[in-house]
């Protein structure tokens, strides 16, 4: 019964400690952040909302009215109060992601080979893409797959990110340094950044090319903000821009503190639980 007990503690921990993963309702609204500037040429659209804080520099792209010669259907925001709410935004989502256990470790280019539901895998160095890689969310449509990789991520020319019933909002890379997305690739999922972005000639995202502190650089490219946030709850909530999936209802708030202070209960005890499985 002890070893129930215990072993039950284990799996709320594991849970605890790998909960779902969501953007902040502000930086949700962007399809494009950068820490210093953001950077255009050719005719790039982005489905969304575009902005640069603690930087000013946009260049090559306009609001909504023809003059482009990129433009940006949501607004645009250098260096006010929402780019920085956003960047507040950005850190503790790339701090969350950072926190997750690790469920494997890749360090070979991605291409070829498909990834599963629920999985948070770890590239120690750079990560690449050539040819197609597929993520597979059939046995959880709402759930979320998170690759942490430890420098860069860089894919070919023509590359393509293959989704199997997985939400491009529920789709995390988190970037130690910076990503470059290759001539004409198609990417999907929240790009989060510590340095920078660089979409190629015609690369398009299906998702979100947010970096904390240095510029993202655009060239005809198409991003498509996904109109909800991610956080493994039918797509969470929706953001400005479109409607969103419908939402599983909430557990009411009694539950949510019940399963707050079991998760505060078992990481104190977390120590002393691989002792106790030991136990007769």
């Amino acid at each position: 019964m002890n070893k129930l007990i215990v072993l039950f503690s284990w799996v709320a921990l594991s849970v605890c400690l790998n909960a779902q993963i969501t953007l902040g309702t502000t930086v949700g609204t962007f399809g494009v952040l950068a820490g210093s500037t953001v950077t255009n040429t050719g005719n790039t659209v982005v489905i969304g909302s575009l902005g640069v804080s603690p930087g000013t520099a946009i260049t090559g792209i306009t609001g909504i009215a023809p003059g482009g010669p990129g433009v940006v259907t949501g607004t645009i925001h250098s260096a006010d109060s929402v780019a920085a709410t956003a960047q507040s935004e950005l850190t503790a989502a790339y701090n969350a992601v950072a926190g997750t256990a690790s469920t494997a470790t890749w360090n070979t280019d991605l291409g070829g080979h498909t990834f599963y539901v629920g999985g948070v895998y770890t590239a120690s160095t750079s990560l690449g893409l050539t040819g197609t890689v597929t993520l597979d969310c059939t046995s959880n449509p709402n759930g979320q797959i998170i690759f942490k990789i430890g420098s860069t991520l860089t894919t070919a020319s023509n590359s393509n990110v293959n989704l199997l019933s997985c939400l491009p909002a529920n789709i995390f890379w988190l970037v130690g340094t910076s990503a470059s997305l290759g001539t004409y690739s198609s990417f999907s999922g929240n790009i989060l950044a510590q340095t920078a972005i660089t979409l190629t000639t015609g690369g398009t995202l299906q998702g979100r090319a947010l970096a904390r502190t240095a510029a993202v650089t655009l060239d005809t490219n198409t991003i498509n903000m996904p109109t909800t946030l991610g956080g493994g709850t039918g797509g969470g909530p929706s953001v400005p821009g479109g409607s969103g999936l419908p939402s599983t209802p909430a557990p009411s708030s009694l539950i949510l503190v019940a399963l707050a202070l079991v998760c505060a209960g078992v990481y104190q005890a977390r120590k002393r639980l691989p002792k106790l499985l030991g136990r007769s």
